[in-house]
């Protein structure tokens, strides 16, 4: 069986790397490449591969919005992300969006095209400990709105800034923060944004 993959990454030297390790196997082949989340889908709808190896953190989309769309525009391309966080809760959205396959960054090399194979073959490839610590990881404690609030205090954002960028009032965005760190039991906002971020539930 012959695999073709479109590969998502968006450092260039890695995504040069992981092109001439996975084209190494006579049964691989690269047929698309892209640095951008949001090329994936378009990229795929036009080159058809059978695996798509995504990385996470992406510019325009991140890898695992991308793959639950992928799923549903071409359910024929089953996805690989490969990434270097551990975060049982990235493994929980990734499963929630239909991926069979989770292998860290830091895995061997032969690793990865044992995991791109199994993709391909319908099997699941999740490393067994990932799996384990996702099994017992809370769900997410947050809502929609409560998680954006995070998201943009994380990137630096004052309360006057998620005023503007959310469209609320300063005191609604206080109260959501205050919220936040207590659902969380955090020390202080930096901590509540430290806890999200372990638990996957901000990329």
């Amino acid at each position: 069986m012959h695999t073709r993959i479109l590969l998502a990454e968006d450092v260039h030297m890695v995504r040069g790397a992981l092109i001439a390790l996975l084209e190494l196997e006579a049964d691989l082949t690269v047929v698309a490449s892209v640095s951008r989340g949001d090329d994936i889908v378009p990229t795929a709808l036009e080159t058809r591969p059978d695996v798509a190896v995504l990385d996470i953190e992406l510019p325009g989309t991140d890898g695992l919005t991308a793959a639950a769309e992928l799923h549903q525009k071409l359910p024929g391309c089953r996805t690989l992300i490969l990434t270097s966080f551990s975060a049982p809760g990235l493994l929980r959205r990734a499963l929630a969006a239909q991926v069979p396959g989770f292998l860290l960054k830091g895995a061997p090399p032969s690793q990865l095209a044992k995991s791109v194979r199994a993709v391909a073959a319908g099997q699941r490839a999740i490393d067994p400990e990932l799996l384990l610590d996702a099994w017992n990881c809370q769900e997410n404690l947050l809502s929609v709105r409560e998680t954006e609030v995070l998201r943009q205090a994380a990137r630096g954002a004052d309360v006057c800034e998620i005023a503007n960028n959310l469209c609320l009032s300063k005191g609604t965005v206080r109260n959501y923060l205050t919220t936040v760190v207590t659902k969380l039991g955090a020390r202080n906002r930096l901590d509540a944004v430290r806890i999200a971020y372990d638990q996957g539930w901000l990329t």
